[in-house]
């Protein structure tokens, strides 16, 4: 293959399990603004149910851009699915998005008009707005507006060349997401590539209804991420404090740690406690009949933090 005939951007996307969601973000690619010869887009199915294999092929009959397919039977986790899709990738520079996001017309465009030698590029994310009616206490999306420090993959691009010199992501973070992507970039910058961020090169990502049982999972999935913390102390600048997780594991910690304290005390911290609590049930568009619920939800978080941290012996709350 020639220089010429080869695509200017490779989008990688992992899948597993949400054809529907996938479908969406292909659709999303069909009404990109730069030419369907400009880029491929390679879908890796991780476990790939018969679902997904049927989407796919629909697809590939009538995307109107060239569509790859590559599949791992079982399922090996989003680090060896990007891992699989980057290194068939044709492109010099390789875009990384998920199932669950839609980008904007302008995306790919936005992100090659960018584009220089050595520098990674993170795009802006956004709450999908069709669905942000449905956002709630018990339901996940992602919001990025700057740069880093975690360097999200729903919308990032990377020259081949860092992929190549850093091997990739590492798949030892598991089969459930949580801290390759920010792994592998602070390799990079550690390596001495550049970083950038592109708000033009958007994608919304989805709002997505999770209830109780989906939400906890969600958090108790948490312990690996903090090898990140231990192999990258810089990324501490993310934490509450340089320590909690997030500002509601300090004020859980700052609660157990009242309760053996004096009766004033521990009434005073417990209702400051409960106020906060009372006030994000709300902002969820739920009463105070959730606060259980997020009590709870706070709970596992930090256990699965507080695991990970012994695991990995770092200090992280």
């Amino acid at each position: 293959m020639s220089d010429r005939s080869k695509p200017l951007v490779s989008v990688v996307v992992p899948t597993r399990g949400r054809p529907h969601r996938l479908a969406r973000l292909l659709a999303g690619l069909r009404a990109q603004t730069l030419a369907p010869d400009g880029f491929e887009v390679i879908v890796v199915a991780d476990g790939a149910t018969e679902e997904t294999r049927t989407l796919l092929a629909r697809e590939q009959a009538h995307a109107g851009f060239k569509l790859r397919i590559a599949e791992h039977p079982a399922a090996r986790g989003p680090a060896a699915a990007r891992n699989t899709g980057w290194r068939l990738a044709a492109a010099q520079l390789v875009a990384f998005t998920d199932d669950d996001c839609v980008p904007a017309p302008q995306w790919l465009t936005a992100a090659l008009e960018a584009t220089s030698a050595g520098t990674v590029i993170q795009g802006r994310t956004e709450p999908d707005p069709s669905e942000l009616p449905n956002q709630g206490t018990f339901t996940r999306t992602l919001q990025i507006t700057s740069l880093g420090p975690q360097y999200e993959t729903c919308n990032i691009f990377y020259p081949r060349a860092v992929l190549e010199a850093l091997g990739g992501f590492d798949e030892g973070y598991g089969l459930t997401p949580g801290g390759e992507d920010t792994d592998l970039a602070w390799r990079a910058i550690s390596a001495g590539w550049h970083t950038a961020f592109v708000p033009e090169a958007l994608v919304f990502h989805a709002v997505e209804q999770l209830g109780v049982a989906g939400m906890l999972r969600v958090a108790a999935r948490w312990s690996s991420t903090m090898r990140v913390f231990a192999d990258h102390p810089q990324t501490r600048s993310a934490l509450y404090m340089g320590v909690f997780w997030s500002r509601w594991h300090y004020l859980l910690s700052r609660s157990l740690l009242a309760l053996a304290g004096p009766v004033w005390l521990r009434r005073l911290i417990l209702a400051r406690h409960l106020l906060e609590l009372r006030r994000r049930a709300r902002a969820g568009g739920a009463g105070s009949a959730a606060i259980p619920f997020l009590i709870l939800h706070d709970l596992v978080e930090c256990w699965a933090v507080a695991r990970g941290a012994v695991r990995y012996r770092t200090f992280v709350l």
